[in-house]
């Protein structure tokens, strides 16, 4: 069967994303490489276009119909943005450079201002680094001290452990929503009402969450979340913070300089209301624009249809995956139907090195990523040093994880026949 002739959600949208129908090394392209970034649809590649060839301007600063035009689109991205997430207010929405961003934004302008000497951050062991630097650097100053939540044996966040750890000490959790090398899709609306019994504040990374499922702040009632454009269809260079309004009204600019002052005077300034306040200096706006063009297509498509066709790919994944001797999937299984955990696959082959499995897999045309992906202390825990890491979206297909598991086999029957 080919890709075409799949009646799938990602038959409906393939023709969308030109960058997937090309060769590599003179084989069809199959990208798995989608949680390390996503690729663009038309949608977004035409606003990128048509804003530097039509609207190029400088927001908020002019009055002339460029200018107008731009800034229009830019605090149309927020609103669209917000609406996205469900955030109860667009002064809820932050844009950032990224998710790293957004996140150093809380730890600085929020932690430095409210940890204290002994209070306790709580983190698990899978976070990505960009959720363990930031608070490192700010517990040094701080004084405040960490706990990690640990595995259990299927190797998902335990949550018995977590309830064992939060105290009335705990000021803040921070934690992904969908592990970016386990898969595992974490009890964050559980996690975040026991937090609050305790009074902490409750930080999410959606970065792995966002572009797949559907997602309600609200409903969910953390006091922050981030996520990056580039992995939800979006350009590269542009994020979001969501906090609650009531915080980021008590939060300091992370950032001084142009556009985030309402006034300024030779000895103090007088800063603006959100969310100009966190925006200093010139924004992306171009990326802002085709963020708001990626929310646009993504709601089009429909995000319970694309969380609904990634379980069945789940499903399939790990069904040919487990018929593989000698393969070693980490994080928890998927149900039969694909439910559980994210369309992720982080793997090891024994006696075969991760690196070199993807460097033979891209001469197949197959795109996947090897290494630690930013989880280094998770791959100490996993006694690994690195992971081969097969990530899907919506617009794959069976037909490219058949391949993808042909050009695996072979692979790995290859390395196998020069080790005898």
């Amino acid at each position: 069967m080919t890709i075409t002739q799949e009646k799938t959600l990602a038959a409906q949208v393939r023709s969308d994303f030109p960058i997937l129908h090309q060769e590599v090394h003179g084989k069809p392209l199959i990208y798995f490489d989608n949680a390390a970034t996503s690729q663009k649809p038309l949608a977004v590649l035409n606003a990128l276009h048509h804003y530097y060839e039509q609207d190029n301007s400088n927001v908020h600063r002019a009055i002339h119909t460029l200018s107008a035009r731009a800034t229009e689109g830019y605090e149309g991205a927020r609103d669209k943005v917000a609406r996205f997430v469900n955030a109860a207010s667009r002064q809820e929405i932050i844009f950032t450079r990224n998710a790293s961003e957004a996140i150093n934004l809380v730890a600085y302008s929020w932690g430095l201002h409210n940890l204290q000497p002994g209070d306790e951050i709580i983190l698990t062991m899978m976070e990505h680094h960009s959720n363990i630097v930031p608070w490192q650097i700010v517990a040094q100053k701080t004084g405040a001290v960490f706990k990690y939540v640990q595995l259990t044996e299927t190797e998902a966040l335990d949550l018995e452990h977590f309830k064992s750890l939060i105290s009335p000490k705990t000021k803040l959790v921070s934690l992904v929503h969908v592990s970016n090398t386990l898969g595992c899709i974490n009890p964050v609306a559980e996690i975040i009402a026991i937090a609050h019994q305790y009074g902490a504040k409750v930080l999410i990374d959606a970065c792995q969450s966002m572009p797949h499922m559907p997602i309600d702040v609200q409903a969910m009632d953390c006091d922050w979340l981030v996520a990056s454009g580039h992995k939800m269809c979006g350009p590269t260079g542009i994020g979001f913070l969501y906090g609650k309004l009531d915080l980021l009204l008590a939060m300091p600019p992370f950032m001084g300089g142009g556009e985030m002052i309402s006034e300024v005077f030779l000895d103090y300034s007088i800063y603006g209301d959100l969310p100009q306040k966190f925006e200093a200096g010139t924004p992306a706006i171009a990326e802002a624009i085709a963020l708001g063009a990626a929310v646009d297509y993504l709601t089009g498509v429909g995000m319970d249809k694309i969380h609904a066709y990634e379980e069945e790919l789940t499903a399939y994944l790990f069904k040919q995956l487990r018929g593989i001797p000698g393969i070693r999937v980490y994080g928890p299984p998927p149900t039969a139907e694909g439910k559980g955990r994210a369309a992720l696959a982080s793997f090891t082959v024994e006696g075969i090195n991760a690196n070199d499995l993807a460097t033979m897999l891209d001469q197949e045309g197959v795109a996947i990523r090897s290494g630690n992906h930013c989880t280094q202390p998770l791959h100490r825990v996993l006694g690994v040093p690195s992971t081969a890491r097969a990530s899907l979206y919506f617009y794959n297909t069976r037909a490219e994880i058949d391949a993808f598991i042909v050009a695996l086999k072979e692979t790995i029957d290859f390395f196998r026949s020069v080790m005898e």
